[in-house]
């Protein structure tokens, strides 16, 4: 049971005998008077999303009265968005945008959709279409479509992008590695924010390293990380360097994920893990 909902803002009348006004995106031209309007002039684009979402749905996800329980959800996945997805092709005379967000619950975890108009003013969700949770991670993916114009995690860690990395492209391996690396690390290693300043560092570090380990992760992926210390660096003391590579399994290839520096020397210890490497068995590619 998808709901739909208003976020517009009113226009208070300046006097008594001005009407007050609904509005959904001014610079468009969405002025309504009425509620009763507004939801006229967006009622196919209603009847078109809540059928395809009702095409969707399974009888094993949230029935009707648990998803009431879950409408509160709503606003968090408007204002705090894991991602947000701009959708131009479902519809002829707008884009919509779809808000997703992953929503733990006790130990129970589930997805909140909510499929918006976003006023071209002051991209600000003003109406929303449909809304409602899935414990479906089908459903949920239909919904991960268009062009992704927000991303939690990408925001989570776009100060240490160095250019030429995956983690710049949003690559999800390099992402989910690094914010794991973030998570471990010391509290008094250097800030996220100053990890472009040794940036200069990468290069050496992998073509001339002092140690390479290789090992593969759970879900297959040959990694390879290469370490270098800096010990006579004239900023920071005890300064090891690390650049975090997948590697082609069919070519022996590297791409780079990532790379940082850091004081933690437990940190550095975490990267010495699976089989040791010699520098001359390692294929190596530029920073791409």
């Amino acid at each position: 049971m998808a709901k739909t909902k208003s976020r517009a803002k009113t226009k208070k009348p300046a006097s008594p005998s001005e009407k007050e006004y609904i509005i959904v995106d001014e610079a468009a031209g969405l002025i309504f008077e009425s509620e009763k309007d507004l939801f006229g002039y967006f009622q196919d684009a209603i009847n078109k999303l809540e059928s395809e979402y009702q095409s969707l749905r399974s009888a094993e996800d949230f029935t009707d009265e648990e998803q009431i329980n879950r409408e509160h959800y709503l606003e968090v996945t408007l204002d705090e968005p894991d991602e947000v997805w701009m959708d131009e092709k479902t519809m002829e005379e707008f884009a919509i945008y779809h808000f997703i967000k992953n929503i733990t619950e006790g130990s129970d975890s589930f997805t909140y959709v909510a499929v918006a108009y976003v006023s071209s003013e002051d991209e600000y969700p003003t109406f929303v279409f449909i809304h409602f949770p899935t414990k479906d991670t089908r459903v949920a993916q239909n919904y991960q479509r268009g062009e992704l114009v927000y991303d939690k995690t990408f925001e989570q860690v776009s100060e240490g992008v160095i250019e030429g990395d995956a983690l710049g492209e949003g690559d999800p391996l390099a992402m989910g590695l690094y914010l794991a690396m973030l998570k471990v690390r010391g509290e008094k290693d250097i800030p996220q924010d100053k990890f472009k300043d040794f940036a200069s560092l990468r290069e050496e570090t992998i073509e001339s390293a002092d140690e390479i380990w290789r090992k593969n992760d759970l879900d297959g992926n040959v990694l390879v990380s290469f370490i270098k210390e800096f010990p006579d660096h004239e900023d920071v003391k005890d300064l090891t360097y690390i650049a975090v590579t997948q590697e082609d399994e069919d070519s022996n290839v590297h791409s780079l994920l990532f790379s940082f520096p850091t004081t933690d020397r437990t940190l550095v210890d975490r990267y010495r893990q699976g089989e040791n490497l010699q520098a001359d068995e390692v294929s190596q590619e530029s920073a791409h």
